[in-house]
């Protein structure tokens, strides 16, 4: 199973940029818990913390499309570092200022959220220049959503430790530090350097004139929702069977479940073209979130929230791939960032909406609403099966120019069967 992945590590560079881009998209996972921990510290409210939260994740949400569309007109080097810089620093003057006063930190934090630099799009856009071989960067889409996973367990470790450690100021400091360092790791290395866009039609819809595009989109929206409620639904039933412990062990057992599922999927290769496999997907995405209304004793509701992560990476490694398909040439980090921006807030009004739902239901109905949003999930793939049937006709470019040797030109893949 590991042999694939492995062979990826071994490419030159490939080690370096996943790395760096785990780094430096740290201050990003653990934004939301480092936000609250710190409000709280400098004696902030509940609401408050949530409030500065919430900006923190709609400015991030506005900016990775327009930071992604920047990427493909100037380069990564031009756009990722300045952006890390300018997060950096935002994040900062939050950190000295504190909570008060309101209008400070809440454009500090909004600065932040928004210029929060798309490494996550980038690295899908490098993967084809550095790896050249379509299975290969096929295999690279599912590890890299296994390292997400990895990612957002660890991230939120590392903030209690530093809170636990120095304070909760420091670790706003330290982790956007690391941030930047990661975000320099990458921007410095040659693929980085000498990526380029395919040359891009003019349109100011940019990636979101893609049909098949559009299409996903609309489905992860849903996908996101469904993750974002069982955080919130979970909460009341760690309430009733044992308290934090026990919901600290339903969000490992999540991430556990993704990570085990994105291992499996990438191991291997799979017949059959990716819009179809991924309609399988989410469908058994969708009915594994059904078992959770049964709300058993805790050891057997870990188990079958592990079950319910199960296919979430191998839907998230096959959407990295429709993504690539169906992007208009010139617009792949644009493409990807849309993807990452719909999921966030797919989980922002799945964690809304559950909210009211339990408080009116309990819990046993918050777990209903993850498969309801998979389900609707799945109607959205079926209903617009024959648009992303269709994906974009790309023509393979040369990885580096006639007159550049050095210049890598984003490679795109033809639609082979295999993926």
């Amino acid at each position: 199973m590991a042999a694939g992945y492995l062979e990826i590590l071994k490419a030159p560079h490939a080690a370096r940029l996943l790395t760096g881009t785990l780094v430096g998209r740290l201050p990003n996972a653990t934004a939301a818990i480092a936000i609250v921990l710190f409000v709280r510290a400098e004696g902030g409210s509940y609401s408050l913390a949530g409030a500065l939260a919430a900006v923190y994740g709609v400015a991030n949400a506005v900016g990775q499309p327009l930071l992604g569309r920047l990427v493909d007109l100037r380069g990564q080097p031009r756009v990722q570092l300045p952006a890390a810089l300018a997060s950096a620093l935002a994040m900062a003057v939050f950190a000295f200022t504190g909570p008060q006063p309101l209008l400070v930190a809440h454009a500090a934090v909004a600065a932040a959220g928004l210029f929060t630099p798309p490494l996550e799009g980038g690295l899908r856009a490098l993967w084809p220049s550095v790896l050249r071989r379509e299975d290969q960067v096929h295999t690279a889409y599912a590890m890299d959503a296994v390292a997400q996973e990895v990612m957002f367990t660890v991230g939120p470790l590392l903030v209690t430790l530093c809170v636990s450690l120095w304070s909760a100021q420091a670790a706003l400091l330290v982790l956007n530090a690391l941030g930047v360092l990661g975000a320099l790791t990458v921007v410095v290395s040659p693929p980085s350097r000498a990526w380029r866009s395919a040359p891009r039609e003019a349109h100011w819809l940019g990636a979101l004139r893609s049909p098949g595009l559009l299409a996903l989109l609309g489905a992860f929206l849903f996908v996101g929702m469904a993750l974002g409620s069982i955080t919130v639904a979970s909460v009341p039933y760690a309430d009733d069977h044992g308290g934090d412990a026990v919901y600290g062990w339903l969000m490992a057992a999540l991430g556990l479940g993704a990570l085990a599922g994105g291992l499996v999927y990438g191991a291997r290769s799979w017949p059959g073209v990716p819009e179809r496999r991924l309609r399988f997907l989410v469908a058994f995405l969708a009915v594994c979130y059904v078992p959770l209304t049964l709300m058993p004793g805790a050891p057997a509701m870990v188990a079958l929230t592990a079950l319910a992560g199960v296919f979430l990476a191998p839907a998230i490694a096959c959407a990295f791939v429709i993504v690539d398909r169906h992007a208009p040439a010139g617009t792949v980090t644009e493409a990807f960032s849309w993807l990452v921006t719909t999921f966030t807030v797919g989980a922002s009004v799945g964690t809304g909406l559950t909210g009211p739902v339990v408080e009116a239901g309990g819990a046993q109905w918050g777990f209903a609403v993850p498969s309801v949003a998979g389900g609707v999930s799945l109607l959205v793939l079926l209903a617009t099966g024959r648009v992303m049937a269709a994906p974009v006709a790309h023509t393979v470019v040369a990885s580096s120019s006639e007159n550049d040797p050095n210049r890598a030109v984003e490679p795109r893949f033809s639609s082979g069967d295999r993926a």
